[in-house]
């Protein structure tokens, strides 16, 4: 079963929108605020539940595209988005959209990390953009991640990855329950930790849960993530960690 099948699941089981969405989303799109949306036409590129188009709708966006490869996440993002009209969520394949100079913004979060050739899927999104658009992308960095490379990755590759999903969600509260007692005893000032110390547990589950179910997934390390977007084109690119220190932010023009 493919790592978008699996999330299928996943945004199947999780497609709540929890307040804590808003400011996840944020820290994602750091440094841009939310004005930066206002009257722009957006592309989420592997949408999951919806709950990234979510803001760019609600601060205004023109128009919002939104994908996704398996048609449980699109039914979900659809739920999620219902009360806008100015959104479509459409069932696609990062690897087969053929939009051209379409696109004010196009972003993606959280997904390219886990693809097989996530050089295709950024020059098909890079291709989607009008001219002086913006490309915006996450995705999980080796830098701050060391642990989880080192003793949860393995896990997931070589185990999780390849168990029944109903099996993976069960395991996952070995990790969870833990995770949840720490974060709520032992609150830290800053950083990831101290950002997820006020989830719900149902939150906290989904995190451990997601962690553990891809067939891929990438801990870029910068130079890594430099040597990926470089071969865009794209000017001002900036590649810089957000304010939680987990993960990359890339922002680039086309």
């Amino acid at each position: 079963m493919s790592s978008t099948e699996r999330f299928g699941y996943e945004w199947n089981k999780y497609s709540d929108i929890d307040s804590n969405y808003k400011k996840q989303f944020k820290n994602w799109t750091h440094p841009l605020e939310s004005d930066f949306f206002k009257g722009k036409i957006v592309l989420d590129a592997g949408c999951g539940m919806g709950r990234n188009s979510l803001w760019p709708l609600k601060w205004g966006a023109k128009e919002v595209i939104a994908f996704d490869f398996d048609k449980r996440s699109v039914e979900a993002a659809k739920e999620t988005l219902k009360d806008f009209d100015n959104i479509r969520v459409d069932y696609k394949s990062i690897y087969d959209i053929n939009w051209q100079d379409r696109f004010d913004v196009a972003f993606s979060i959280g997904v390219i990390h886990h693809l097989k050739d996530p050089k295709k899927a950024l020059q098909n999104m890079t291709k989607a953009l009008k001219p002086g658009g913006t490309l915006l992308v996450w995705v999980y960095s080796y830098e701050g991640n060391e642990w989880i490379v080192k003793f949860v990755d393995p896990i997931r590759k070589n185990i999780t990855s390849k168990l029944p999903l109903g099996l993976v969600h069960f395991l996952s509260y070995f990790c969870s329950i833990p995770l949840y007692i720490l974060v709520r005893f032992f609150k830290g000032s800053s950083g990831y930790l101290g950002q997820i110390s006020n989830f719900k547990f149902w939150h906290l589950h989904s995190i451990v849960f997601d962690q553990l179910i891809p067939d891929v997934a990438n801990y870029w390390k910068k130079s890594e993530v430099e040597d990926l977007f470089k071969q865009l084109g794209l000017s001002n690119l900036d590649i810089h960690q957000p304010p939680n220190k987990s993960g990359w932010i890339i922002i680039g023009d086309k």
